[in-house]
């Protein structure tokens, strides 16, 4: 089975729409079973959609939010995800969200990922998952053919680990953290990535690892 694919006319409509459609599935999980968790990209594609989401009524205080991964940097680091996110999501409302950084200062995100798991296994399985994807198939920080990629995608991995791609170091949680979620978004925009999407439609996961997740995923795509 593929992912569902749903179309929009403008990306201002995709961010509110999926923003509406993100608040609505944290709200059911509020109300039916307790607490909620909202796992995230960075990069800049989600900005908007984070905007509107902030000023959305939610029971916040009862929502942890997390990124998908993040780059072994400080966050007063231009390259950091969770600086982005602090600008574009934590406010407003959302302001008083529970916040799990996976940046915490230590040497190495090796010597952090053991504790990071500890911390986020009971948030599982996540409420809402939002992904976005690169032009080459990567999504977290799961690069196609990045040495140890097999160790992430492993279904008995831990929640979170160090990986390798980029310039800096990473850190990233695993297929099996990822795929636990009850609710899984995939943000796309542009030409390019939809035909990325299109060939990873079916690929092995080593090639394109936002394949793991398709078969359960809505794709929310614009031009």
């Amino acid at each position: 089975m593929s992912a569902e694919i749903v179309t929009y006319p403008d990306r201002e409509l995709l961010s509110l729409s999926l923003a509406d459609r993100i608040a609505g599935q944290l709200r059911q999980q509020l109300e039916a079973v307790g607490p909620a968790s909202l796992c995230v990209p960075g990069g800049s594609t989600p900005a908007p959609m984070f905007k509107a989401l902030s000023g959305l009524p939610l029971d916040w205080a009862n929502i942890t939010v997390f990124l998908n991964d993040e780059r072994w940097v400080p966050a007063n680091n231009p390259r950091s995800n969770s600086a982005m996110l602090r600008e574009t999501l934590m406010n407003g409302p959302a302001a008083s969200a529970n916040y799990l950084d996976l940046y915490t200062g230590d040497p190495t995100p090796e010597g952090a990922a053991p504790a990071l798991s500890e911390r986020l296994r009971p948030l599982l399985p996540i409420t809402v998952l939002v992904l976005g994807m690169g032009d080459d198939m990567h999504t977290a920080s799961l690069f196609p053919g990045a040495d140890g990629l097999d160790k992430l995608l492993a279904h008995d991995a831990p929640p979170v680990m160090a990986a390798a791609g980029g310039a800096e170091p990473r850190i990233t949680l695993t297929a099996p953290a990822l795929q636990s979620a009850l609710n899984i978004h995939i943000m796309i925009v542009g030409a390019q990535k939809r035909a990325a999407l299109e060939a990873a439609t079916g690929a092995n996961p080593i090639d394109a690892p936002i394949s793991a997740f398709l078969r359960d995923a809505t794709v929310h795509y614009a031009d």
